[in-house]
């Protein structure tokens, strides 16, 4: 009796290791001096990248509740299917000195320095490659950073739900996108109906891509019931009822990037 006790005690140690290694942690990164931003971080099995990913809006993750994060954001939601795709996922949050992360804070040296530190911090965690994505507002910090960071770690960029029009502060085709240097796919819906995020804009990333090693336009259809606010995460923009697969498209593509 003794010896059964002791073994279903190792077995639940056992099972608790494991449902610890099945959640996440939230850090506060010191990025200036007195600014902490927030990461949420979680490790996949066996994993072969880590994705570091920039939600839209006004950036942020939501609440984070028994080592989940809550957010209602395309990247934010999907973090579990990025997770068994083999991908340690890192989600940039906010610094402490402001409440959102708007259209011209994201690409301005202040917020540089954050991601830049936080992707030092990320390092730390693990040292396999980095592929930085966005999507909505957050691939105006994405486009940035891929311009503006130039760490040997970053191994591509991925931008969904672009940020296309011109007109929009920060937008994407406004950047100097002849800097980057990296593998980059952009990943669209077709039904996209933000007035920023038009899927007939996306050629003028591509375009401007003049010397990206391998550059991929993926406008796709699918999903089900949108809802809300036609740029918020509940609609076509942020791929509701398709995340599984989209997700899948894009990590396939991340594992052997093609024109």
């Amino acid at each position: 009796m003794i010896r059964w006790r002791r073994i279903l005690a190792g077995l639940a140690l056992v099972a608790a290791a494991i449902t610890a290694q099945a959640e996440g942690a939230l850090f506060r990164v010191p990025t200036r001096e007195g600014v902490t931003t927030t990461l949420f971080w979680e490790v996949a099995p066996d994993a072969k990248a880590t994705v570091f990913l920039f939600p839209g809006g006004g950036g942020g993750f939501g609440k984070f509740e028994d080592g989940k994060v809550t957010g209602g954001n395309f990247l934010v939601r999907s973090a579990p299917y990025f997770l068994v795709n083999g991908f340690n996922v890192a989600i940039f949050g906010r610094p402490n000195d402001m409440e959102e992360l708007g259209w011209t804070e994201r690409t301005e040296p202040k917020h540089m320095t954050d991601v830049a530190k936080v992707l030092e911090f990320v390092k730390q965690k693990s040292n396999l490659p980095v592929w930085i994505i966005g999507t909505s507002r957050g691939t105006v910090s994405a486009t940035a950073t891929a311009i503006n960071v130039h760490d040997p770690a970053i191994a591509g960029l991925v931008l969904t739900s672009s940020v296309v029009r011109y007109a929009t502060p920060g937008a994407v085709p406004r950047q100097d996108l002849k800097a980057i240097k990296l593998p980059v796919l952009v990943y669209h819906h077709a039904k996209d109906g933000c007035k920023h995020c038009q899927a007939s804009e996306t050629p003028w990333i591509i375009k401007g891509l003049t010397n990206a090693p391998i550059k991929k336009l993926m406008v796709v259809d699918g999903g089900a019931n949108p809802s809300g606010d036609v740029c918020a995460g509940q609609h076509w923009h942020g791929f509701i009822g398709m995340e599984s697969e989209a997700v899948d498209q894009i990590a396939s593509w991340i594992k052997a990037p093609v024109n």
